[in-house]
């Protein structure tokens, strides 16, 4: 067997976020994640941050909130305090940009809610035709502060997993 020893799955991402009240309350009351605790500030006088988090020695983390999202892994918000430093979401296309997927049963009736709630969508859902993730739609949408997210939805199941149940992790089978 190879990989990390004990491997049990995803504990959780960590998005860090320019408002981390907005981005709660996006999480909570459009997603619909739950808060389950907040720490901080961690202020460091010496080296501690670079070292361990591998940013700038005198950044600080004004707050810390740990989010539960249904099933599947938690969602950990960073708000940063530090002069010069980037508050751009980076595009998809750059290097260590990432998003979030959400699995919800009907992916039109939640395309509808994200509507009503006046969240951008960027375009229609798309359904997979073929290939291993035939049976797949999947639409982007974003965050206020500009992260991409994705709906996804595959009701009857892709053929990745058809072929192989154990393929992929699926919320809806869990």
């Amino acid at each position: 067997m190879s990989g990390l020893p004990g491997l049990r799955g995803t504990e959780h991402v960590g998005i860090t976020v320019p408002d981390i009240n907005e981005a709660t309350q996006f999480f909570v009351d459009v997603i619909g994640c739950t808060v389950a605790y907040e720490i901080g500030p961690f202020v460091a006088d010496d080296d501690w941050m670079q070292v361990h988090l591998g940013v700038h020695p005198r950044a600080v983390i004004r707050t810390l909130r740990m989010l539960r999202c249904k099933n599947g892994p938690n969602i950990e918000l960073f708000q940063y305090e530090l002069g010069g430093a980037s508050q751009q979401t980076p595009p998809n296309s750059d290097a260590g940009a990432a998003h979030l997927g959400f699995y919800v049963e009907d992916i039109g009736a939640a395309v509808a809610y994200l509507k009503g709630k006046g969240v951008t969508v960027q375009g229609d859902p798309t359904t997979m035709e073929e290939g291993p993730s035939k049976g797949l739609s999947w639409v982007y949408f974003l965050a206020p502060w500009g992260l991409q997210m994705e709906l996804v939805s595959a009701p009857g199941g892709q053929q990745v997993t058809a072929e192989s149940a154990d393929a992929l992790w699926v919320p809806a089978t869990t």
